[in-house]
């Protein structure tokens, strides 16, 4: 199996993405164990740091935040700043959701959520290009969220 998980271990981490508030006696009947087998493997998991938490999938269109954009930044070496320094620089603004390292011909991979498109390109142009060490970027609105997980 996956990383030293067993197949109830799996089964039992894909029904808490499904539902992380799922109850304990729901489990049981769903996994075909007992109560208690359950809550020691929960416990288990989180022990062993392979849940890291519990949380909550918030509907961001009900938040007035339903436009889903990608950003591809290149780094700019001679900044003075480390591309890791500019990545948590990019990583504190509001609306950046994920930022990511990345390989190939662009450094850095950002996930912003706003209102609308005008929104997103007011998170590009007032506040990401304004970020020493930021060079260039090309933005890409999602049109829709075939999968997302948490």
């Amino acid at each position: 199996m996956t990383g030293g998980l067993d197949a109830i271990d799996v089964k039992l981490l894909n029904e808490l993405k499904e539902n992380a508030r799922e109850n304990i006696a729901s489990l049981s009947k769903k996994l075909g164990i007992p109560r208690t087998t359950v809550h020691y493997r929960i416990k288990r998991l989180v022990d062993e740091g392979i849940i890291e938490k519990f949380t909550v999938k918030p509907n961001y269109k009900k938040l007035d935040l339903g436009t889903t954009a990608f950003i591809l930044a290149r780094y700019d070496p001679d900044s003075g700043l480390t591309q890791r320094e500019v990545a948590e620089r990019i990583a504190a603004l509001d609306g950046v959701y994920e930022v990511h390292i990345i390989s190939g011909e662009w450094d850095m991979m950002i996930k912003v959520r706003a209102p609308s498109a005008e929104e997103v390109g007011k998170i590009v142009v007032d506040k990401l290009r304004e970020i020493k060490g930021i060079g260039q970027t090309v933005t890409m609105v999602s049109f829709v969220t075939v999968k997302e997980e948490l």
